[in-house]
């Protein structure tokens, strides 16, 4: 610890001081003697595990504060041997993701109570990166240009195109396309509780006839489609399982067809996702670097038409879900308890501290099987965009 300060009272009671005496500035307490062991052997996992179960206390600042410290010291950590010898071991834990499993992975944290994602998500339910013009922005706003956004990178350029959503989650990039475009979508999911809401969201909006949701893993999906887009699942899928991914999707893209995959990733080298988010929040997910999807993406034979990285549009959003969570923490207690809240907590800090001060962004990559299906310049989504530019409350109270 060489930046920032740090007041550490470990589990003996002895007080030590790191850092430099600048802020941000953080007391901690480990309240048992073991953590003064457990702490160094495997910290990227046992400092979750220990602030979810009360063992490790802040007494001076926020938790923020001491991740923020933590992530601002972090290249430090990476220079011991004993963190190289771990990412080591972490990094050849490429697992493997068949589909009873899959479906395993995706009930463990999408099939939670519903109201805990009212707590802190927008109307519209959107889980993943949204989209700030700037960051005055509220989350209704930036979730409806995220969605915005993504559409003007389909070349929705005439009514009868039949949409894939892969990873579909409560419909409402489908259904949002299916009211704008007249397009006929399907989206897939493996969450039980996922699917039944977008079902339902689809026949009270009236768009049933043109928007239906399938219980399925995007394997098992039959047939081609014209436009597929995957919003926040590639990162369930896995190292190991890439080339399947993309050779699936050349298989359901039309010969003229267009993909955009949006996904959290790592701007520097391939390395393993954080080993608590892992074992508690997403079993079986990964975060890719972009080396590795253009490598396994040029290998499906698809073509890499566009590529756009959004750097701190996610640090904002998890900002929001944040704060939104902790206004509502006691109410995600009386669903679960104080120990499901802080795991929350910890897992909501954590993240976006990794897209504020790590290196975790998120991208979004058209695909193509041919070099001219789309257009020679990115006029075509500038222009979708401004034509769609409505505010984002009559659309979602269509699709309630």
């Amino acid at each position: 610890m060489r930046t920032g300060s740090l007041r550490l009272v470990d589990g003996y009671g002895k007080v030590h001081d790191c850092g430099d005496g600048t802020p941000p500035r953080c007391t901690i307490r480990l309240g048992a003697r073991h953590l003064d062991y457990t702490l160094a052997l495997n910290p990227e996992l046992s400092i979750g595990e220990a602030y979810m179960d009360g063992l490790l206390t802040i007494e001076e600042g926020s938790l923020f504060d001491f991740l923020e410290i933590v992530a601002r010291n972090y290249g430090n950590f990476k220079q011991t041997a004993w963190f190289s010898l771990l990412s080591r071991i972490m990094g050849r834990l490429k697992q493997y993701n068949p589909i009873d499993r899959a479906r395993r992975n995706v009930a463990h944290h999408y099939d939670l109570s519903g109201e805990l994602y009212d707590l802190f998500l927008d109307k519209d339910r959107q889980y993943s990166c949204a989209y700030f013009a700037n960051k005055d922005d509220d989350l209704e706003t930036a979730q409806e240009r995220k969605k915005r956004h993504i559409a003007s990178k389909l070349l929705l350029d005439r009514p009868d195109l039949k949409i894939l959503d892969i990873g579909s989650g409560w419909g409402g990039l489908g259904l949002y396309l299916a009211k704008e475009t007249g397009a006929d979508v399907t989206g897939v999911t493996l969450s039980v509780e996922q699917h039944k809401i977008s079902e339902g969201r689809a026949v009270a909006a009236g768009l049933a006839d043109r928007a239906r949701f399938r219980l399925r893993d995007y394997r098992e999906e039959p047939g081609q489609f014209d436009r597929i887009v995957s919003v926040g699942m590639f990162e369930h899928v896995g190292k190991k399982n890439y080339d399947e991914f993309f050779g699936k999707l050349g298989d359901l893209l039309t010969a003229d067809g267009v993909a955009l995959v949006h996904s959290i990733g790592y701007s520097d080298a391939p390395a393993p996702i954080n080993p608590f988010i892992r074992k508690y929040i997403f079993p079986g997910a990964d975060i890719p670097s972009l080396s590795e999807v253009f490598a396994s993406a040029e290998r499906s034979g698809l073509v890499v038409t566009d590529v756009e990285i959004l750097r701190l549009h996610y640090a904002e959003t998890l900002r929001h879900w944040r704060e939104r969570f902790m206004v509502n923490r006691h109410r995600a207690a009386a669903l679960y308890d104080e120990r499901f809240c802080r795991m929350w907590e910890f897992y909501l800090v954590l993240c976006e501290i990794g897209f504020r001060f790590r290196t975790m962004m998120v991208f979004q990559i058209q695909l193509a099987k041919r070099a001219d299906a789309v257009p020679l310049t990115r006029d075509y989504m500038m222009n979708w965009e401004q034509a769609h530019n409505r505010p984002a409350t009559s659309r979602i109270r269509a699709a309630e």
